[in-house]
């Protein structure tokens, strides 16, 4: 069990350069997808492929960053912290 934990954390991703890199490949592999697209599909149902392509990878990357950001022990500890402060103020903030 505690070798499967081993493996499974080679699997997650904890800081923003490792999402960095993932979004870049993913980008990379989209432009490639598109390329393909452009062939096989020329005028402006291909470009518009080929951008459906990106613009998913765009925004499956920014869930990805925010999820790592998300994710971090301050951030965690800020919110923790502005939760305290707000509960203390009252129901009138």
């Amino acid at each position: 069990m505690r070798m499967l934990r081993r493996i499974g954390r080679l699997f997650r991703i904890t800081n923003g350069f490792e999402a960095g890199v993932i979004v870049y490949a993913l980008g990379l592999g989209a432009a490639m997808r598109g390329n393909a697209y452009l062939e096989a599909y020329p005028g402006a149902f291909g470009w518009a492929l080929y951008a459906a392509c990106l613009l998913a990878v765009l925004m499956a990357g920014a869930a990805l960053v925010d999820g790592v950001h998300a994710a971090s022990p301050e951030l965690a500890a800020e919110r923790r912290l502005l939760r305290v402060t707000r509960a203390a103020r009252g129901p009138r903030g």
